[in-house]
């Protein structure tokens, strides 16, 4: 067992390669995912100290994956790219290009219960795409990318919280994490653009998200409501990106909600939209989709709020009340 917890509630995490062993404690609270990247970081130590032997036409995976480093100039998101790629860097030491599927079949074992299938992808999308640069400069005979398989995802989630959850996640927050929680819900914004804003762009009566810090590199406006006026001295945040993930992972774990991503609170803003009688256009103007068809995901609400509303308006009673005469069955 390489990772277990002993009786003092600390993780510990040991790796063993070729008789040389390394242990480490972790402290108490350390998270799973804390500890797979302990555990990653001692095997590339240990693995560090064996240099592959080099060979005409399939370089080492260390050696291929600074082509993929250098092509994220071009991308627009090199930051999340980067660090997909910086992921997986421990695992790269141990294989050459024509063991890629073998090394993404290791990454999958190592990465399997600690990240959700979605993200292992990105991170096997990235050492794919430094294998296709290799093949295009003819450093490899084949693109060995082509042979990494990658997960199937099925992890669409659908989480949509009422304003009393809201309420009850906020409470246990600090301050710059409540404001956080709140600009979330009101604005429907990312968690990147939140932290992103400067006071600058806090206007009169909107919300500024710069183009720079969109997924869509379009800049957008969002009105401010009353309730969130109350946030705005929090602009911009003191804390971090990271600083807001490990506070919001202590605020849910204390509402009872551990399973909570902040990026539910933007599907939540979307579904009590939709529950005000909002239509998808307007939806998808404020979430900052680049097309209705990305917040058609959220049509199913408007299914079932029709439903309900179907429910109410012809029940049972009231069709007692209202029909003199009723069907008759088996005719």
């Amino acid at each position: 067992m390489s990772i277990w917890i002993d009786n003092k509630d600390r993780r510990n995490v040991q790796v063993q390669v070729d008789g040389r062993r390394l242990h480490r404690i972790l402290p108490a609270g350390s998270s799973a995912r804390d500890a797979k990247q302990v555990e990653a970081r001692l095997r590339a130590e240990l693995t560090s100290a064996r240099p592959l032997p080099e060979r005409a036409g399939d370089p080492p995976l260390a050696a291929v994956m600074p082509l993929y480093l250098k092509h994220l100039e071009h991308l627009r998101s090199p930051e999340t790219a980067r660090f997909h790629a910086a992921r997986i860097t421990p695992w790269l030491a141990q294989y050459t290009a024509s063991e890629a599927p073998k090394c993404a079949a290791m990454i999958i074992r190592d990465m399997t219960g600690a990240y959700a299938p979605a993200t292992i992808n990105r991170s096997l999308g990235a050492l794919k795409k430094a294998l296709t640069l290799a093949w295009e400069q003819e450093l490899t005979p084949e693109n060995y990318g082509a042979r990494i398989k990658r997960l199937p995802e099925h992890n669409e989630r659908h989480i949509y919280l009422t304003l009393e959850q809201v309420n009850e996640l906020a409470s246990h927050a600090s301050d710059p994490v409540a404001a956080a929680i709140w600009i979330a819900l009101f604005t429907g914004c990312r968690r990147g653009e939140i932290t992103k804003l400067k006071a600058e762009d806090v206007g009169e009566t909107t919300i500024t998200i710069r183009a720079g810090n969109t997924k869509t590199l379009k800049t957008r406006t969002v009105p401010i409501i009353g309730p969130m006026r109350l946030w705005l001295p929090f602009i911009p945040l003191p804390i971090n990106a990271e600083g807001l993930k490990s506070g919001f992972r202590r605020a849910r774990e204390k509402a009872g909600l551990p399973h909570l991503h902040f990026h539910d609170l933007r599907h939540s803003c979307a579904s009590i939209l939709l529950a005000s009688g909002a239509d998808l256009y307007t939806i998808s103007r404020i979430l900052g989709h680049s097309s209705t068809k990305m917040t058609e995901r959220y049509a199913h609400l408007q299914t079932d709020a029709q439903s309900i509303a179907l429910e109410r308006a012809f029940s049972e009673n009231a069709l007692n009340n209202a029909l003199n005469k009723k069907p008759a069955l088996g005719r």
